[in-house]
């Protein structure tokens, strides 16, 4: 063959696919392909997506029997407060602060001041009500779910309870020794 190059050249452009040009449907596109026009089928009344089943209404709705939960949906230990501190601090203390009293860098801004976490009606609040602030939001506050996974919430969830105790506890309530140490008779 005197040219080859040529031929390649020939041999490539009859062999050109180009990706928008798939054989494929969009989603809501217009078909003849079921009876009633649509690209896709329905979902099934009564079927839940793969990945999608929640049964547990305390951990996934921060309820039992359609209160608010008083409870945790599972234990609070060590981890699971050092967890809530991390997600606290990057998706809570922007705007509640660091202690949570609502004054973050985000209010220092300019934006709306959050209520503190140390007020009686929030330290009486059960703990599904910090829940659904969280899944659902709640005044200027935005709901976080999408960025937040469920036991994460319930790990900053159970920060905030121990900030609230921090903040407000009494010197009655400490253990004795701490009590004494912390009076100065003892180290």
């Amino acid at each position: 063959m005197k040219h080859p190059t040529l031929a390649l050249a020939l041999l490539l452009a009859g062999c050109r696919q180009d990706m928008h040009d798939q054989p494929r449907f969009e989603p809501l596109e217009k078909t003849t392909l079921f009876s009633n026009g649509a690209s896709s089928r329905n979902q099934v009344p009564g079927t839940i997506a793969r990945g999608e089943l929640r049964l547990d209404a305390h951990l996934y709705e921060g309820t039992i029997n359609g209160e608010p939960a008083t409870s945790f949906p599972f234990e609070v230990t060590e981890q699971v407060l050092e967890r809530g501190r991390e997600r606290f601090g990057i998706h809570c203390a922007p705007c509640h602060g660091r202690s949570g009293y609502g004054e973050g860098m985000v209010v220092k801004r300019g934006l709306k001041h959050p209520s503190s976490f140390h007020i009686d009606r929030l330290r009486k609040a059960p703990h599904g009500y910090f829940f659904s602030v969280m899944t659902k939001g709640f005044g200027a506050m935005y709901d976080v779910s999408d960025r937040v996974i469920t036991e994460d919430r319930w790990a900053i969830i159970a920060f905030i309870r121990a900030l609230q105790l921090s903040q407000n506890a009494l010197v009655a309530d400490l253990p004795p020794q701490d009590r004494q140490r912390l009076e100065g008779g003892g180290r």
